[in-house]
């Protein structure tokens, strides 16, 4: 039988300067029908180059193929021209990206994008092609796919978009299945949806699948044979069982112990009176419209609760369960509508901006995107002293307390005078978490600082946060989607539903024992939950 993919020994080269010669060197890969291959590593191993060449969407200019062979059930698409790779692209291949938002087009409808691939690639009639976006639509579980076919991206959750996009891939039912990290930035229960998807899609229509993630619960949830690759070489490859439980490459079982468990150690719980309250916090979005009857959304709902100097209380929930909100509120980049919201016993919750910017010392905030977070005109060095300076502190002082910083992040004094683009996104983050810090705060909240990192770089973040806690005595809000984190750093666990809390308490006895069937549904859900459970 032939195979659906097959790579043999390609090597693709690096622009001159680059940090190695190869993007990939000498990589052997096969797909067969019917299984699903997920190639594993950080950032920078070769596994998008990998996916994005075989696509023949790479950057030509800058990576260019020196040797090897790519065969596409038995064709050689290795040197294929453009217009070779067009015909192919939907038809017998296609991708799922990343980021659905960025990969669907704004200005048009989804069914419309859909259609455009029946449009190109067959000679169906405009009300064939509709009924076959429809029947793709219902293939991915989407509601209403009429109403839906009318719809624009912005209009669509997270989730539906992916969905889109995996429709509009299977839409030409071809052979290979290319999916780029396409659960990476979705909360549990939608990533738990979409990856029952891919793989009851797969299965019923014998497809072969090439999966590109940095995940290992993924990887256990979804894979028939696991690649791993380090630097643009393969180091590793066989059955999921093989590769997970019994590594033999050093950095796969570097990898692996990284991932963080569902099993949370015991804590004692921290003493003392609380550094932050919330009392009854309620934010609402919407409400007015054009004519004034516009959706109002409820974002937070009366959430109340506290965190001690010490301690870590992290917020668990899906998507739009209030979670950010919530953040935002604490240390008010939006105002709640009503509520308390005590630092040292001062309610900022009202308070105006005047009288607020003196206190926003006491709490700092570390974003998801670093790179975003930091401006790129500017030194990191300039970016940490900057609040100090604001808040008085000398320049000389400012300055000796970044390098201070700089080294209790595990960075090098001399990279102050570097620039966000040329550092990792661990580097970023960490930059950001000194930044935070300059400011010597009581709080830190963490929203979703480490989902985007590749598991070893999380878990030296993870440390660090979990080191400059108890360095600096603070109390910290961790939001974040991901539960095997959530069970590894915090102490106490809020999860939220809708904008309401629906269960709290230590994280040892959330995890052990959910009382809520939300909590519980959010625990089945978290990819490797069983595999990763001690």
């Amino acid at each position: 039988m032939i195979n659906v993919l097959e790579i043999e020994k390609l090597t693709v080269s690096l622009p001159k300067n680059a940090d190695r010669l190869y993007a990939i060197e000498d990589i052997n890969l096969i797909v067969n029908r019917n299984e699903i291959v997920c190639v594993v590593g950080e950032s920078g191993s070769g596994k998008s180059v990998t996916a994005f060449t075989v696509m023949g969407l790479h950057d030509k200019r800058a990576l260019k193929m020196t040797s090897g062979q790519i065969l596409l059930e038995g064709e050689d698409i290795t040197n294929a021209s453009p217009a070779v790779f067009r015909a192919r692209r939907g038809e017998k291949m296609a991708m799922i990206f990343q980021e659905p938002m960025t990969a669907l087009n704004p200005v048009l409808k989804v069914g419309d994008q859909i259609s455009e691939m029946l449009k190109i690639h067959t000679s169906m009639t405009a009300s064939e092609r509709k009924a076959r976006v429809i029947r793709a639509m219902n293939d991915v579980d989407l509601p209403d796919p009429e109403m839906m076919y009318k719809s624009y991206p912005h209009q669509l959750s997270g989730g539906q978009r992916q969905r889109i996009m995996i429709a509009m891939a299977l839409v030409m039912e071809p052979g290979l299945l290319i999916a780029d990290e396409p659960t990476t930035a979705l909360d549990v229960t939608t990533q738990a949806n979409i990856l029952r998807l891919i793989k009851e899609i797969q299965r019923r229509r014998g497809m072969g699948v090439l999966f590109i993630t940095h995940d290992f619960g993924v990887v256990a949830d979804i894979a028939d044979r696991v690649v791993v690759m380090q630097e643009g070489k393969i180091v590793e490859q066989g059955t999921v069982n093989e590769v997970l439980k019994n590594p033999s490459h050093e950095y796969t079982k570097m990898l692996i112990g990284s991932v963080p468990s569902m099993k949370p150690p015991k804590r004692d719980q921290v003493s003392g009176s609380p550094a932050l309250i919330t009392k009854q916090i309620n934010k609402t979005f919407g409400g007015l419209g054009f004519f004034g009857k516009g959706r109002k959304v409820h974002a937070a709902k009366s959430v109340s609760f506290d965190i001690r100097a010490g301690e870590t209380t992290g917020i668990v929930g899906e998507s739009g369960s209030g979670k950010s909100t919530v953040a935002r509120c604490v240390i008010r980049l939006i105002d709640p509508n009503s509520g308390k919201i005590l630092i040292n016993n001062i309610d900022v919750a009202k308070l105006k901006e005047s009288k607020l910017r003196p206190l926003r010392n006491n709490f700092q905030i570390v974003f998801q995107d670093p790179y975003r977070s930091l401006n790129p005109r500017r030194t990191v060095g300039q970016s940490i002293i900057e609040g100090p300076t604001n808040f008085g502190i000398p320049l000389a002082e400012a300055t000796q307390r970044a390098k201070d910083l700089m080294n209790i992040v595990g960075l090098q004094t001399d990279s102050l005078e570097r620039f966000p683009h040329q550092f990792s996104g661990g580097q970023r983050q960490r930059i950001c978490i000194a930044r935070a810090l300059a400011m010597e705060p009581q709080i830190l909240i963490a929203d979703e600082a480490v989902s985007a990192l590749d598991v070893s770089v999380q878990a030296q973040v993870l440390e660090l946060l979990d080191d400059v806690k108890k360095k600096f005595d603070l109390a910290m809000l961790f939001i974040t989607h991901d539960l095997r984190v959530a069970a590894q750093v915090c102490d106490n666990i809020v999860v939220m539903r809708e904008g309401e809390i629906v269960e709290r308490g230590s994280t040892y006895e959330i995890y052990s024992k959910p009382k809520h069937s939300y909590t519980k549904a959010l625990l089945d859900a978290a990819p490797g939950h069983k595999f990763f459970s001690g």
